[in-house]
């Protein structure tokens, strides 16, 4: 099974000390051209006119120096992507206290998509950096398009070879950089956190229930091999799960908190 995961908007800052990242020994070698370009890209933006760089990054004042960080990508010191990104979803989920053979489950299942480097592996060391998938870079346009292909042609084997269901938890702007089709598609399922009265959508709650349902999953044991077994490790593990009448491609997880 491969989980498919937004990274956090904000990041751990990073050691003081320590080697910087090399793209090139990053998982998914096929998209390291695509990084090298983004990276040129971005580092030189922000290096050439920083009040340029923070307005196209979207960055308020107190954010200033986040175009200062972006243009010292290339010597800045790196660590584990699974250490780097933080906020609700990757607390709950809190890969750093994962049992031994969790954490190796986490590193062989997860994908975390990334504006700057496509799609990461939790293991793969990068520095702290600042670009939403939102962003529209000078001489890349939108990066949801220019990462579409790059992406499918490195997920896509990726995905096959995993032969198991793909998990996307990901939000609107980073499922945009890479839509599974064809027989990845009739594998992969959205979930949805709903409030068990109303049966609305929740914001706050959603991002600590998917990190605390992933966490879980990677605890039990071997994961899902199908959908209708992940339904059943959902369903085993507490979680009320419903789903949608006419959609065979999304879950639903009812919970009482919000």
């Amino acid at each position: 099974m491969l989980v498919l995961l937004p990274p956090s908007e904000g990041k751990a800052a990073g050691p003081e000390r320590g080697e910087p990242v090399e793209p090139e020994a990053l998982s998914l070698p096929a998209l390291t051209a695509a990084r090298e370009t983004v990276l040129n890209e971005l580092t030189a933006l922000c290096a050439a006119d920083p009040d340029k760089a923070r307005t196209i990054l979207g960055l308020g004042e107190r954010l200033a120096g986040e175009t200062t960080k972006n243009a010292a990508l290339r010597t800045a010191p790196a660590a584990p992507a699974g250490e780097v990104y933080t906020g609700v979803l990757y607390d709950a989920l809190g890969l750093g206290t994962l049992e031994p053979a969790a954490r190796r489950r986490a590193g062989e299942s997860l994908l975390i998509f990334s504006g700057l480097w496509g799609a990461l592996r939790v293991t793969d060391r990068i520095p702290s950096y600042r670009l939403g998938a939102g962003v529209r870079l000078p001489a890349l346009g939108g990066l949801p398009a220019y990462w579409r292909r790059p992406l499918a042609e490195a997920l896509e084997p990726a995905a096959e070879a995993d032969g198991g269901p793909l998990l996307d938890l990901r939000s609107a702007a980073y499922r945009g950089m890479w839509k599974p089709t064809g027989e990845l598609a009739a594998r992969t399922v959205t979930v949805r956190v709903l409030h068990a009265p109303t049966r609305t959508v929740v914001s706050h709650f959603n991002k600590a229930t998917k990190g605390r349902v992933v966490r879980e999953l990677l605890s039990a044991g071997e994961l899902p091999g199908t959908l209708p077994e992940l339904t059943a490790a959902l369903r085993d593990l507490g979680h009320t799960v419903e789903r949608p009448a006419g959609d065979d491609r999304q879950l639903d997880i009812v919970v009482d908190q919000v």
